[in-house]
């Protein structure tokens, strides 16, 4: 028997299509890949699949949005940060989208792999690994907007309930809030990793063309 069978410590790696191995524990920027991204979060429901239509909302189109929300709160933002707030969420290629409520229920272990994995992913693609507070808090309010249309276009919750939960979305227009809303329909998972890789190369050319920044 091999010793990777035989082994008595649990197995801490995913096998991912491309072939990489990603230690969950321990992640190397090396076994980071862009096609296992956007495969796994074009396959990845938000709010655990409870939403209307045909094909489930996935993270992958998620994250176009809420960087599309980023860019109108702020018009001059730069393309890397622009990509970092794309890979807001991409730690969820791995571990799947825990609803918030959960999230605080799982409290530290869960927030520790997702942070080791997001500073992997930053690595991979020439980013720091700890992004400026000016920068998380600009994804964090664009997601933030992106939940509240998600809740009250997709997952059944009224603009009152998501008032209370979410917040009224602020520093955007109700006109831009209409177009937004647009980006909401959810499209079938190869659509959405489509999607989702075409955004990457748009902000990957630009940052090259930028002196990549």
């Amino acid at each position: 028997m091999c010793a990777e069978l035989s082994s008595s410590s649990p197995r801490a790696w995913q096998r991912m299509l491309s072939g990489r191995r990603l230690n969950l524990l321990d992640p190397s920027p090396l076994d980071v890949e862009l096609s296992d991204i956007a495969h796994g979060l074009a396959r990845v429901a938000r709010w655990n699949g409870q939403t209307i239509g045909d094909h489930a909302f996935s993270v992958a189109q998620h994250c176009v949005l809420v960087e599309e929300i980023a860019l109108m709160l702020k018009p001059d933002l730069d393309v890397q940060w622009r990509m970092a707030i794309l890979l807001h969420d991409a730690p969820e290629y791995v571990i799947g989208d825990m609803i918030s409520p959960f999230k605080n229920v799982m409290g530290g272990t869960y927030k520790a792999v997702e942070e080791r994995l997001h500073h992997a992913i930053h690595r991979a693609f020439d980013l720091p690994a700890d992004l400026p507070v000016s920068i998380t808090k600009l994804a964090k309010k664009a997601d933030i907007i992106s939940a509240y249309l998600e809740a009250t276009h997709l997952a059944g919750f009224s603009k009152e309930e998501a008032d209370k939960i979410f917040g009224k979305p602020a520093k955007v227009s109700t006109e831009q809030l209409e177009v937004l809303a647009q980006s909401i329909k959810p499209l079938p998972t190869k659509d959405a990793q489509v999607q989702f890789l075409a955004r990457f190369a748009e902000l990957d050319q630009a940052r090259k063309a930028n002196g990549g920044r």
